[in-house]
């Protein structure tokens, strides 16, 4: 656990894994926020070629964005076998947990989850 903080009635945490698959469940649930949110931290406007882009709104936009997302997230290119570390941020409430963003570094999770610590 990298962070944990309590907002009234919910607890806002942030967890590292290494696990893909958990972490490709977690992108394939979050909303449209946590995507631009992701979006952003990945740079993809700045790493990208405009043109190999596809559009937002599109289908293959997910694909292209979660792509990016397992790129960014592998630990060393150099070792073998591949290992790649997520950030997930989780909101716990009435006992339910759900999980809410994912990335491939601390200081995008950790300001998504303090943004969610602030809205009621």
């Amino acid at each position: 656990m990298f962070f944990e903080q309590h907002a009234g009635d919910r607890l806002i945490a942030v967890v590292k894994t290494y696990d893909p698959s958990y972490a490709r469940e977690v992108y394939s649930k979050v909303d449209d926020e946590a995507k631009q949110c992701l979006t952003a931290a990945l740079e993809i406007e700045e790493n990208y070629d405009q043109e190999d882009i596809p559009d937002p709104n599109g289908q293959d936009y997910d694909g292209f964005l979660w792509e990016a997302l397992s790129e960014a997230s592998q630990e060393d290119v150099r070792q073998s076998p591949r290992l790649n570390s997520f950030f997930v941020v989780t909101e716990t409430k009435a006992g339910g947990a759900e999980d809410i963003y994912v990335s491939a570094d601390w200081p995008s999770a950790e300001a998504f989850a303090k943004k969610r610590t602030l809205q009621p």
